[in-house]
């Protein structure tokens, strides 16, 4: 059956199965192309008469993945990539919670189209209007410099995917009440380079109102100082031969992918060229202090990671495969150094080894490996974020998730991404079963956490019957929701390990 709604610049037309409407590809702002390339999104052009919204728009332009072991398919890409999806029980005015996905890649891949964020089954199960989005990425999306300033839009240099982020709100604001959702409830939820993009929405001024809750999945307030962004976006413009970064508006766009390639490839594991950037204009500063100071304290969060984020990332380096204790103390060293980490590795695998055998935990060079690079990526500034948060938001929960992944023998364990197929009810997704399993435990998971994402949502409290009361966090007992194949509240997971990462601040 096919739907219409009306919205602020047109008519669009979709579709209703199984009792949920969808409308997908819709644009929420001007294509950001030729003059509009590395400047600040503009409105999106009405149009005349019925605009068909049954098929996703473009991902934006991007680099082919490094890892397809999710079984995730690529798709068609353009830089008129500006468009969000909506699902939706009903177009009846009901006033429903919004749930706005922003969708994670390291700020350099993804897309709200992936068959891994369809809405349908998130937005049925708990009567949520549902909302994912596409946003500018890698060079197009975070290239920084003074040169690309925007006078138009109050002298911002950069963070252009971030605020296609904040157009897509001010779109739901001014649009969802017409798909049966209610625009004084929104909730913007995401993962990794999504779930950091949320934390930083909370920290920029022009995001202010748009969302009224935030969750955010393995990834901690981040953005980078612009000194460090100028110098990526200059080394890149220098690499195409280019005389200034201003010249990035005019370059082909192959041409500017493969740039990025080569940039990418010769930071390997180091700090992400391009991601926020602190440019004193839409990020007026670093994200954490702003919230420690207050900022967007009205927001109740909900806030976690998973227990073994770095092993997808290690799978795929055949020297992470059977490390020694010094194979594994070089990395970690390594990896301290390019994220200016002042502490000793040797200390921290020493400190890793004993916290872990007095749980009577593995302790051989890989486990600590995973264990000290998910600690120091994810999950120490995810905890820093709620306790800062925590201390002006009463509602401020935390979650730890353990379930396993079957692939590859289960050398991948709770791994980063491992949520997101139980997060949306997706878990029949291609590619998912090898990944994620499947079967009674996995569904009834799945629910879980479906339910309690939908309860936060709907009245900032993640509690259901499927979990029971599920505490707000705090530095007291530091209430922690563990979701896994036996799911439940814990006091202080890791406590040991979030400790030595204290004592060293």
């Amino acid at each position: 059956m096919m739907e219409r709604v009306e919205t602020a610049t047109g008519i669009v037309e979709g579709t209703e199965t199984a009792g949920v409407d969808a409308f997908v590809g819709v644009p929420y702002a001007a294509a950001p192309d030729g003059d509009l390339r590395l400047r600040a999104p503009r409105p999106p052009e009405p149009w005349a008469g019925v605009r068909p919204a049954t098929t996703f728009g473009p991902w934006a332009p991007q680099n082919p993945p490094r890892s397809m072991l999710t079984g995730l398919p690529p798709a068609a890409q353009a830089e008129d990539c500006l468009t969000l999806n909506v699902w939706t029980p009903g177009l009846d005015g009901a006033r429903r919670p919004v749930m706005v996905w922003i969708h994670g890649g390291a700020f350099t891949g993804g897309s709200g189209a992936s068959v891994l964020y369809r809405g349908d089954r998130l937005s049925r199960r708990g009567d949520v209007v549902v909302v994912t989005l596409n946003y500018r990425l890698g060079v197009l999306g975070f290239a920084a410099h003074p040169a690309l300033r925007d006078d138009s839009a109050g002298g911002v240099a950069g963070n252009w995917g971030l605020l296609d982020q904040v157009a897509a709100l001010r779109w739901v604001r001014d649009n969802i009440s017409a798909f049966g959702g209610d625009p004084s409830n929104v909730t913007a939820f995401g993962e990794s380079a999504g779930a950091m993009s949320v934390c930083d929405l909370l920290a920029m001024p022009a995001a202010s109102g748009l969302f009224h809750k935030a969750i955010a999945q393995s990834g901690p307030p981040d953005a980078q100082p612009m000194q460090r962004a100028e110098e990526a976006t200059a080394k890149l413009a220098a690499d195409l031969g280019l005389s200034s970064p201003e010249e990035l508006r005019s370059c082909p766009l192959p041409a500017l992918l493969d740039a990025q390639a080569r940039l990418l490839s010769e930071r390997g594991a180091g700090p992400l060229p391009f991601r926020p950037v602190v440019d004193g204009a839409s990020l007026p500063g670093p994200p954490l202090p702003a919230i420690v100071g207050g900022r967007a304290a009205d927001v109740p969060l909900l806030i976690g990671t998973n227990r073994d984020e770095a092993k997808m990332f290690m799978v795929e380096d055949p020297g992470s495969r059977d490390p020694d204790d010094e194979l594994a103390l070089r990395r970690i060293g390594r990896a301290f150094q390019a994220g200016n980490v002042r502490i000793d590795p040797a200390e921290a695998m020493a400190a890793y080894r004993a916290a872990r055998a007095a749980r009577r935990q593995r302790t051989d060079p890989r486990e600590l490996w995973s264990a000290i690079e998910t600690d120091r990526v994810f999950r120490v500034g995810s905890l820093r974020a709620a306790e800062a948060h925590a201390r002006r938001q009463p509602r401020t929960y935390c979650y730890l998730f353990t379930w396993d992944s079957p692939a590859l023998g289960g050398a991948l364990g709770a791994c980063h991404a491992l949520d997101l197929p139980f997060v949306f009810g997706t878990l029949d997704a291609p590619g998912m079963e090898r990944f994620a399993g499947r079967g009674p435990a996995a569904e009834h998971l799945s629910n879980q956490m479906m339910d309690s994402w939908v309860a936060f949502a709907r009245g900032a409290d993640p509690s259901h019957p499927g979990v029971g009361e599920w505490p707000a966090y705090d530095t007291g007992r530091r209430s922690t929701m563990v979701f896994g194949a036996d799911t439940h509240v814990e006091d202080a997971p890791y406590e040991e390990e979030r400790r030595f990462w204290e004592d060293r601040r």
